[in-house]
């Protein structure tokens, strides 16, 4: 399966993230989610397949999270779903999908589990060293 990667190219991490897939000899399905959001089937999916909660993948920092009252928590999944459909800007990246499983890559090392041969060494954007020995980030 070819790695696919709900990318933000203004983000820091899903620039990175998308840089330690190239890195690592990968070819990545790049999809700018602000511009192709994913329908909300696959939206629903992709929380399924990362085994979070709807909640766990909102964005609080420049989205309308606080002027959408977001953080009640009597808000429903669904309700919660919905938001991130209306708003797309809510839904935190970068989102790595492989044969290996999906995951929110924040940080954006975490990516590296999901690749059959993740770089061992990388450098950040703002030049943290990565060494990466295999294992869970």
């Amino acid at each position: 399966m070819k790695p696919l990667i709900y990318h933000n190219p203004n983000c820091g991490t899903s620039r990175n993230t998308l840089a330690m897939l190239e890195a690592s000899g990968e070819t990545p399905e790049v999809i700018e989610y602000l511009v192709t959001p994913p329908s909300r089937q696959r939206l629903v999916e992709l929380i399924a397949m990362m085994g979070i909660t709807p909640r766990e993948l909102l964005r609080h920092k420049g989205t309308p999270y606080d002027e959408l009252n977001l953080g009640d928590p009597a808000l429903t999944d669904d309700q919660l779903v919905d938001a991130m459909m209306e708003h797309p800007i809510l839904i935190n990246r970068p989102i790595v999908v492989t044969d290996r499983g999906a995951r929110l890559c924040r940080p954006s090392e975490r990516v590296l589990d999901l690749l059959a041969n993740p770089v061992a060494l990388f450098t950040k954007e703002d030049g943290e060293t990565i060494r990466y020995a295999g294992g869970a980030q």
